[in-house]
């Protein structure tokens, strides 16, 4: 028997559509944090000081953070292959946005205190807030775009062909509900960078994060009920219909899908599933809580709950579908006909099997390190060495 025969070619799919959420959520509850303060710095900071202080609560790990981003980008890249094309071409120019931003960051983390001008240093103070808000918002709105359904298309030959001139590409994406689910993540992330602020500072940025982040907090519960409430009545859903070929080959053209009156019919057949959302809105009214509080680490424990139930309720409530296609919906990407060969899937398993522990332990070994509070203190007796 050959090796990865042990493991079946549904489990593997399985499996990587697991950890490619476990991926994405890592990101945001980590990097997520980072976008948040981001969008937080020209509020919670209004002199040099109080934002030098805000920026060195993340300067010594929004880098270790980033892995999960780059993890997530190329375990799409090798495990779901379409998705990863269909991604890059379709939400092109909002890509685009996005790594301006995570380009931009490290240069303002890196130039910000260089000079002395206070001109030089709010210009790149800026820039970090739009380096923190714009993927924060970018974010959910391609989330919500994937929910409604992609324009695309595949021709018989299995080339992809999206609806459109070259600028709907970014136009068309900002539709109402869209833009709703980008309020959802950025409200969110503002929320868990306050929650970070909380723990990591203290005065008077501790305090205005605790106000800001309390509004964040009920914003991002009102708003992920109402996107919810609109994706249960306003929003068509999908379903695929006959066999589903689990173990066949990755075509998306063999699979027969049908647009349903919406995606309720997901928590009838998983009722089980209902546990993410519940996660989402008691995370975030328990967030909320804790801010009003002063608790600190149950705060951002949470804050981290949240922001999981958020990303896995999108998750399972889609399953099986990866990315739907709104203009032929026998295109439709799914977990079972849009992965990579079996062999691929399983030579990833064992790498991932390896270096992820490993990966874990030492972002583990950092925050250890790293733990603590920045003081205004720390920032003026090593103004040379911080950011």
């Amino acid at each position: 028997m050959i090796l990865h025969d042990l493991v079946s070619y549904e489990v593997l799919r399985l499996v990587w559509w697991g950890l490619l959420g476990v991926l994405l959520i890592g990101f945001a509850l980590t990097d997520g944090f980072d976008m948040g303060v981001g969008a937080l710095l020209p509020f919670v900071a209004k002199t040099d000081l109080e934002r030098r202080v805000a920026i060195n609560t993340i300067g010594p790990v929004w880098e270790g953070n980033q892995v999960w981003f780059i993890l997530g980008g190329g375990a799409i890249f090798a495990a779901w292959p379409p998705l990863y094309a269909l991604s890059f071409s379709g939400f092109y120019l909002a890509m685009f946005l996005v790594l301006t931003a995570f380009i931009v960051r490290p240069v303002a983390f890196k130039y910000r205190s260089k000079r002395d001008d206070p001109r030089w240093r709010a210009s790149w103070d800026w820039a970090l807030f739009g380096s923190g808000a714009v993927p924060a918002l970018l974010f959910g709105v391609a989330v919500g775009n994937v929910i409604q359904g992609v324009p695309f298309h595949f021709t018989d030959d299995l080339r992809p062909i999206y609806e459109g001139a070259w600028y709907m590409k970014f136009i068309g994406l900002l539709d109402p509900f869209s833009l709703l689910a980008g309020f959802v993540s950025l409200s969110m992330l503002v929320m868990h960078g306050a929650a970070w602020l909380t723990l990591k500072a203290e005065g008077i940025v501790q305090t205005r994060a605790r106000a800001i982040g309390s509004v964040a907090a009920l914003v991002a519960v009102g708003t992920y009920v109402l996107a919810g409430l609109w994706l249960a009545f306003g929003v068509q859903g999908f379903a695929t219909v006959g066999e589903v070929l689990t173990e066949g080959p990755s075509n998306p053209l063999h699979t027969e899908v049908v647009r349903t009156a919406s995606w309720l019919s997901s928590y009838a057949d998983r009722p089980w599933i209902a546990i993410a959302p519940v996660m989402g809105i008691v995370g975030g009214l328990l967030t909320f809580l804790g801010l009003r509080a002063g608790r600190e680490v149950s705060t951002l424990l949470v804050s981290k709950m949240s922001i999981l139930g958020v990303i896995a309720s999108v998750g399972l409530t889609m399953f099986p579908f990866i990315m739907p296609s709104s203009s032929d919906p026998r295109s439709s990407l799914t977990v079972w006909n849009s992965s990579s060969s079996h062999l691929t899937l399983f030579i990833m398993l064992v790498a991932t099997a390896i270096f992820m522990p490993i990966i874990m332990m030492y972002t583990a070994w950092v925050y250890k390190v790293l733990w603590g509070k920045v003081t205004e203190d720390d920032v003026t007796n090593n103004s040379s060495s911080v950011y």
